[in-house]
């Protein structure tokens, strides 16, 4: 049995390749340049190792939600533009040009503000339906003040929108389409950059591909709604078995005493928990699926409640030895399916990763 430091304990296995193939895939689809997402650390895979990975594919750039994100970008020397997706506050425009990051604008008073110092490029948000930032498309006093000061603004580069149930109800992200047409026909002229594709519009083809795509799950291995070819799977979270012994019927497992064991078995405990991004979730939820994890050629449920650095399972008859490799997520239990069982979302699976998990980077193509 082969033990590193990075594997003692848990870890995810993040296979870059796979990383870039979905991207390929996403570019191939919807015929449309790539602005890939690598917020909230790479969707928890690593946000400077993702765009790193994704130079070869010469995407127009990277977006992230913040400021200190894109300096992260820029210290590891990523020179392509840099949309930073969250709404610009005038007091934000000081961190964004000093580290040449692209504002996403959507209020007049933040137009005034960034084109009162400066003729570098900006990005201007429409909330098409959204309900979370961006200029309304149906706020006519709003659209015309942005549209007076747009006229003379020579760094508007861009116009976006965010489609908000593209993945299970497709009408939706066309109608948001046609209001951000209607927005762009009432504007002094189009800029350079029209986007709104997240990964489940950018698998739709050329219907709002635009000038970019913004992919984000897809990217990282997560589902998009069904639609298109499934992505490769990019990180496969592992952790190690720690403990077995024997449960007699009827004697409980972990806090609140919430399990008990129906016959005589055996549990094993593995050394992850939610501090390391494996929620705690609520035991037994009608409608829910069992939450499942691999351990040899055996799948075996969660029992008790996980704890914040312990999981527990039920492995009934089968082998297994401290020190044995549990896969959470990433194999036979895909990432989607981990995450229904918690009762979440393949983003917040992702992006809960813990800082002590260590990210064990891998490239296949």
């Amino acid at each position: 049995m082969t033990f590193t430091p990075e594997t003692t304990r848990a870890w995810v296995d993040v296979d870059l390749g796979a990383l870039r193939a979905n991207a390929r895939t996403l570019a191939a689809v919807s015929g449309s340049r790539l602005l890939p997402m690598v917020k909230a650390n790479g969707y928890g895979l690593g946000g400077p190792a993702a765009a790193q990975a994704l130079e070869p594919l010469e995407p127009w750039g990277y977006g992230v939600a913040s400021v200190e994100e894109g300096a992260a970008l820029r210290a590891q020397g990523i020179a392509r533009p840099i949309l930073v997706a969250s709404p610009l506050l005038p007091a934000a425009v000081d961190g964004h040009l000093a580290h040449d990051l692209r504002p996403s604008i959507g209020d007049p008073a933040a137009l005034t503000a960034w084109c009162a110092r400066t003729d570098r490029p900006f990005h201007l948000e429409i909330d098409t339906g959204m309900g979370r930032a961006g200029i309304r498309w149906d706020d006519a006093a709003a659209l015309s003040a942005a549209a007076g000061a747009l006229a003379a603004a020579k760094g508007w580069e861009g116009i976006f929108t965010h489609f908000h149930s593209a993945e299970t109800d497709p009408g939706s992200a066309d109608a948001q389409w046609q209001r951000l047409q209607q927005v762009l026909a009432t504007l002094p002229h189009r800029p350079p950059l029209v986007h709104a594709a997240n990964s489940a519009g950018a698998l739709r083809g050329r219907t709002f591909a635009g000038d970019l795509i913004r992919p984000g799950i897809y990217l990282y291995g997560g589902s998009a709604g069904g639609q298109g070819p499934a992505p490769a799977v990019v990180a496969r979270l592992k952790t190690r078995v720690v403990a077995v012994r024997s449960i007699a019927a009827g004697q409980t497992v972990s806090y609140g005493a919430t399990w008990r064991a129906p016959r005589d078995t055996r549990v094993a405990t593995l050394a992850l928990g939610y501090a390391d991004g494996f929620p705690r979730a609520a035991d037994g939820l009608a409608g829910r699926p069992a939450r499942l994890i691999e351990l040899g050629e055996t799948l075996v449920p969660v029992v008790g409640r996980v704890t914040m650095d312990m999981t527990m399972v039920d492995i009934g008859t089968a082998q297994a030895t401290p020190g044995d490799v549990a896969t959470i997520y990433g194999g036979r239990v895909s990432l989607d399916q981990q995450a229904a069982a918690a009762g979440t979302i393949s983003y917040e699976l992702l992006t809960s990763l813990g800082a002590r998990v260590p990210r064990c980077y891998g490239s296949v193509g």
